[in-house]
C-alpha cells in the first residue's frame, strides 16, 4: 500500500504500527462479516421458532382433544361394563348347569379383561395429559402382596406354576402412598410373568432398599434420593418364562410395541403404564434377561412414606373390606360389592344392582 517511489525512509517501529493497524482492520472486517451472517441466521431461527411454536400449540390442542375424547369414552364404557360384571357375578350365585356356569365365568373373565384395558387407556390419557395425581394415604403394605397372590394364584394353578412370595422381615406392615397404583403395578408385573411362563416358577421378593446397597444393583440412569420419613420399596419378580432378547428390553416399555424376537410381551399398555406409575412414585423399573427361554427378572423401586403411628381401628376396618380390582384373575364366586359415588358400600340387593360404579 505504501508508495514505492516515496523518498521517505520508514522506520521499523512505524512499519510495525502500520502492520498492527492493518491486522485490526482485517479483524474488524471479519467480525463485520460474521455479525452479518449471525444476524441472518438469527432472523431465520426466529422464523423457525415461530413456526415450531405454532406447530407445538396445534399438537397440544390435538393431544388434549384426543385425551378428552378417550376420557369421555372410557367413562361411558365403564357403566355398561360394570353392569355386566355385577350381573355375571350375581348369576354365578344362582343354580346353573355346568355348561352355563362355564359360559358365565368366561363372560366374567372377558369383561374383567376389557375393564382392565378401559382403565389402562384412561390412566394413560391422564398420564400423557399430566392430569393424573397420586392418591396418597396410609395402607396395609403386606395386605397388597397377599391380595395380588390371591388374584394371580388361580391362573398359576391352572398352568401348574409354582409361586413363592418372600416379604423381608424389615418390610413395614403399613406405609403411606398410592395403594391403588402400587397394587396395579405389582399386579401387572406379576400377571405378565404368569402370562409368559409356560412351566416352572414365579417368585416375588419384597424388601426395603438399603441406602448403602442402592449403588450396587440400581441402574446407572436412576439416582435415588433418600429423605427423612421415607423408604424405598424394592420388588423383584422372577420367572422361568420365555425370556427376551437384550436389545428388545427397551421396547417392552413402549405402548403397543412388538419386539423383534416375536415375543408379544410388549404389545400392550401394562408395562408402559407401570413405568409411568413408578416414575410418579419417585422410583424406577427395569428388566433383566439373558435371552430367549431363559426367564426374566423385573425389578422396580418406589418411594413410600413411613407410617409411624397407624390408627389400629381404621387399619383393621380398611383391611377387612374387599378391594374391587378389575384384573384378569378368576373372580367367580365372589360377591360383588357395589359402591355409589360417595364410596359407601352397598349390599348386593336387587335395588342396588345397577349402580354406576363397582
Amino acid at each position: 500500500i505504501l508508495p514505492t517511489d516515496s523518498a521517505r525512509k520508514w522506520r521499523d517501529h512505524e512499519l510495525e504500527l502500520v502492520e498492527v493497524v492493518a491486522d485490526q482492520v482485517a479483524v474488524a472486517l471479519s467480525h463485520a462479516a460474521i455479525l452479518e451472517e449471525s444476524m441472518r441466521a438469527r432472523d431465520q431461527l426466529m422464523e423457525q421458532n415461530v413456526d415450531l411454536d405454532l406447530a407445538r400449540q396445534e399438537a397440544e390442542k390435538a393431544i388434549h382433544a384426543r385425551n378428552d375424547f378417550l376420557a369421555v369414552m372410557n367413562h361411558e364404557m365403564r357403566t355398561p361394563m360394570h353392569a355386566i360384571i355385577a350381573l355375571c357375578s350375581l348369576l354365578l350365585e344362582t343354580e346353573l348347569t355346568p355348561e352355563q356356569r362355564v359360559m358365565i365365568e368366561t363372560v366374567l373373565k372377558s369383561s374383567n379383561l376389557l375393564a382392565t384395558l378401559i382403565n389402562d387407556v384412561l390412566d394413560l390419557s391422564r398420564l400423557e395429559d399430566n392430569n393424573l395425581e397420586l392418591d396418597i394415604g396410609m395402607f396395609d403394605l403386606h395386605g397388597i402382596f397377599r391380595e395380588v397372590i390371591n388374584l394371580i394364584k388361580p391362573i398359576a394353578s391352572v398352568k401348574k406354576l409354582s409361586m413363592t412370595m418372600i416379604l423381608a422381615p424389615d418390610l413395614p406392615m403399613f406405609a403411606i402412598g398410592d395403594e391403588k397404583r402400587l397394587m396395579q403395578t405389582i399386579l401387572n408385573v406379576v400377571g405378565n410373568a404368569v402370562k409368559f411362563t409356560k412351566e416352572g416358577y414365579i417368585s416375588i421378593i419384597a424388601s426395603v432398599a438399603k441406602p448403602e446397597a442402592l449403588r450396587d444393583w440400581r441402574p446407572p440412569e436412576f439416582y435415588p434420593v433418600s429423605t427423612e420419613g421415607h423408604f424405598y420399596l424394592r420388588v423383584q419378580v422372577k420367572d422361568s418364562g420365555c425370556g427376551v432378547l437384550p436389545q428388545d428390553i427397551p421396547i417392552l416399555f413402549t405402548k403397543f410395541a412388538q419386539p423383534r424376537s416375536g415375543n408379544s410381551s410388549g404389545a400392550g399398555l401394562g408395562l408402559a403404564i407401570c413405568r409411568r406409575f413408578v416414575n410418579l412414585m419417585g422410583g424406577h423399573i427395569w428388566i433383566e434377561s439373558e435371552g430367549l427361554d431363559k426367564g426374566c427378572t423385573v425389578t422396580f423401586l418406589v418411594k413410600l412414606g413411613i407410617c409411624s403411628n397407624p390408627d389400629d381401628s381404621a387399619i383393621h376396618q380398611a383391611s377387612s373390606q374387599v378391594r374391587a380390582y378389575h384384573g384378569s384373575a378368576d373372580l367367580s364366586g365372589q360377591k360383588p360389592i357395589l359402591r355409589d359415588h360417595g364410596h359407601r358400600a352397598i349390599s348386593s340387593n336387587p335395588n342396588a344392582r345397577y349402580q354406576r360404579s363397582l
